[in-house]
């Protein structure tokens, strides 16, 4: 039997996110499917600050403020 290719999960775009404690959390995946195009920083700010506040409510610990967000650019690896 032939093993399934992996679920359609659709486009996403990479993230670092830098926090107000100097933590830094790298490749965090937004869909680009919820990007406001006229708003993206704001709509790009909002889904990380709602991912974070799931992985907060899971994890019983609070997560910092964000203090920036810088898109990850593709490498070119040869």
């Amino acid at each position: 039997m032939a093993r399934g290719s992996k679920p359609d999960r659709g486009e996403v775009q990479l993230f670092t996110v830098s926090y107000d404690d100097g933590s830094i959390s790298s490749n965090r995946k937004v869909p680009i499917s919820q990007i406001d195009p006229y708003n993206q920083e704001s709509s790009i700010r909002a889904i990380l600050e709602a991912q974070d506040l799931e992985i907060a409510e899971r994890s019983g610990r609070p997560r910092p403020n964000i203090k920036s967000v810088d898109k990850v650019r593709k490498s070119k690896r040869s």
